[in-house]
């Protein structure tokens, strides 16, 4: 049987599948190149964002920059005299019977930090009266946001309201905050406290208006008709402005609440005095510093330190008519006590702010000029007589006699 020879054969193709293939390929290819071209020919664009706000220009910075130049950081320091007993007389009773020493009096001074803040440009400052408790000896510094340090005297206060007024001496034409634009006290607004937090001069925390017409009681201290805030109020902020975010007074800080009287902690229950009873008070405050005699100021060709000062820690000033009218006051006696340095000799023995001197030892004195006189040969360590009291044209007199020596 005869062979048949094996024949190779190429594998059945379909006509045009390789021609149908190639040009898919070819399609896909110039499609991503297209794509790649386009994509490097545009330039990305960045999405839009908020435009950034100035930060001087936000409302609360506008607000602190306009009231922290009339805010104060208030130094007050007091003595304050206490009678206290033999610490063996119960011991000493036991054993010799009825045995009773003498009270004794010991002096303590007292310092207290606050805030206040002017309301005239004379330098009329309104404050808490816890911060500036009158006292026979009291000495008040004030600094101001630029850093200046003034002298300060009491005026007068309110303890029920815990509102006082102190004046600095010597200087006008301050900024002040004003009495006659205050804020309507809204819940909900932004309210600012500015002062001098824990002894942090400058200081100011943000919060709401969060309650009216609180009543709260703290130690002897009863308020009422309080306006409430979650923003800090910290030690030292006392008697300082909380105001809106235009400036306007919301009221003065007064207080905290850290506890209930329960016992329970709290957090965000600040507390003070609203602008319309501040502004209330100050009508009255004002009307008692328009009948006081004012600061004497010292020449400048006359000495820092006059006898009376120097020796004795008294600034001294005429008893003009309007004066001894004000006060009902005999006319031509006597020279007014118009300040007192704390420490000196004559704030130790008790000598006030507004007592008259009306004779140095056996001499009646009737000015300045004629006390100075005597006191101009007295020499440190010197004891010398002082009546000093107050003469009224009604017969009144509420003399006495003390023994100073000189410093």
């Amino acid at each position: 049987m005869k062979r048949q020879p094996v024949v190779a054969t190429a594998p059945s193709r379909r006509v045009g599948a390789s021609t149908e293939r190639g040009g898919n390929r070819a399609i896909i290819t110039i499609a991503l190149l297209l794509a790649m071209h386009c994509a490097s020919a545009q330039t990305p664009t960045p999405l839009p964002s908020a435009s950034p706000t100035d930060p001087a220009s936000e409302p609360t910075v506008l607000a602190v920059a306009k009231v922290m130049p009339a805010v104060v950081n208030i130094n007050a320091e007091r003595v304050v005299r206490r009678q206290v007993r033999d610490p063996f007389e119960d011991f000493a009773a036991e054993f010799f019977g009825t045995y009773r020493s003498q009270p004794r009096e010991i002096r303590q001074r007292l310092q207290s930090l606050g805030s206040g803040f002017i309301v005239d440009p004379a330098g009329y400052i309104v404050t808490n009266e816890h911060v500036v408790q009158r006292a026979a000896d009291l000495r008040i510094e004030v600094t101001t946001s630029d850093g200046k340090v003034y002298n300060a005297r009491y005026i007068t206060g309110d303890p029920k309201k815990d509102l006082a007024f102190i004046k600095i001496e010597g200087k006008s034409g301050f900024p002040f905050i004003e009495l006659n634009n205050l804020s309507p006290n809204l819940l909900g607004e932004t309210v600012i406290v500015v002062g001098n937090s824990v002894g942090y001069g400058s200081s100011i925390s943000r919060g709401v208006l969060s309650g009216l017409k609180r009543e709260i009681t703290i130690g002897d201290l009863e308020y009422k008709d309080l306006v409430q805030t979650d923003a800090a109020i910290n030690p030292g902020n006392s008697g300082g402005p909380v105001v809106d975010i235009a400036g306007r007074l919301v009221g003065v800080s007064s207080a905290k609440m850290a506890f209930t009287p329960q016992g329970v902690p709290t957090q965000g229950l600040g507390f003070a005095i609203p602008g319309e009873a501040v502004r209330e008070a100050v009508k009255g405050f004002k009307a008692v510093a328009d009948k006081q005699p004012t600061q004497p100021r010292v020449s400048s060709n006359q000495p820092a330190a006059t006898n009376a000062d120097r020796l004795f820690g008294m600034q001294l000033q005429d008893l003009t008519t309007d004066l001894t009218d004000a006060f009902g006051l005999v006319r031509g006696r006597g020279v007014l006590v118009s300040a007192v340095e704390s420490g000196s000799p004559a704030a130790e023995i008790g000598i006030q702010r507004g007592l008259v001197i009306y004779r140095v030892g056996r001499h009646d004195v009737n000015g300045v000029k004629s006390i100075e006189n005597l006191l101009a040969r007295v020499q440190s360590g010197t004891t010398v007589d002082f009546t000093v009291g107050l003469a009224r044209t009604d017969g009144a007199r509420q003399l006495q006699t003390v023994a100073l020596t000189a410093r």
